[in-house]
């Protein structure tokens, strides 16, 4: 009998060693649902901005595209995704991003490209005028989004090598400022080179920059917000520094 002891000695050891996995397992878990959600907005504000670029709107004397309402709520989700799931979970939302971005890119050009019914409730040439229009949006669009996701991406990383966990704003609103340049400029001349002159393309390159460089500077609160109420109310840590290794 003298094994009884040892064992009972164990139980409580096996115990809280089960306790433990299963505490690991459960903010596992939660950390792969929110992922999931962050990845879902991404994606959506991504496809909306690109279906309604197409349209502009004046604002002082300023013409911005209306692309710009939902699409800086992917600087805030990179950011958080950034942080809590490192480069590697960044990419992975560009990555899918792009992917769904192409597959809606091919099926509305599939249903451009069908011949339209008598009963159709929409003339073919208005849907044609309302959804190809966006076709070079989209080759500009993702152009530049895919450039200005990974050097976003690239930056937040060199900035949170120098900064640790210190400085979120300075992460965030730094890595937006270099890759937003960029992406403006990519996709105002891709998008209306040929169609508008040189000094529209830049002018409205520029307008979109300062647009964007102000609301990744007004989101910044809310960068911290959602930062907060993840990691207080939900419990969902952040990478560790050099986990974050490109």
């Amino acid at each position: 009998m003298p094994d009884a002891p040892s064992r009972q000695a164990s139980t409580p050891d096996l115990t809280a060693a089960r306790g433990a996995r299963y505490s690991t397992r459960a903010a596992l878990d939660r950390k792969h649902k929110f992922f999931v959600w962050l990845t879902a907005i991404f994606v959506a504000a991504l496809i909306t901005s690109d279906l309604i670029g197409s349209k502009f709107f004046r604002v002082g004397g300023l013409d911005f595209s209306v692309g710009m309402i939902p699409f800086p709520l992917t600087f805030l989700l990179t950011d958080i995704v950034n942080e809590f799931y490192g480069t590697e979970g960044a990419r992975r939302i560009t990555y899918v991003g792009l992917g769904v971005a192409i597959f809606v890119f091919v099926i509305i050009n599939v249903a451009i490209m069908l011949p339209t019914s008598p009963e159709s409730p929409m003339a073919g040439a208005m849907f044609k005028n309302v959804f190809g229009w966006s076709t070079r949006l989209y080759i500009a669009s993702l152009t530049a989004y895919l450039i200005g996701q990974l050097l976003d991406i690239s930056i937040f990383f060199l900035l949170r090598r120098l900064t640790g966990h210190r400085f979120l704003w300075l992460r965030s609103t730094g890595s937006t400022v270099v890759s937003q340049g960029v992406d403006s400029l990519v996709v105002s001349i891709v998008f209306l080179s040929g169609a508008k002159p040189l000094s529209f393309i830049l002018r409205t390159a520029r307008n979109g920059y300062l647009v964007k460089v102000a609301l990744a500077i007004g989101l910044t609160p809310l960068i911290y917000a959602g930062h907060g109420i993840l990691r207080r109310h939900f419990h969902v840590t952040e990478v560790l520094v050099h986990d974050t290794a490109a």
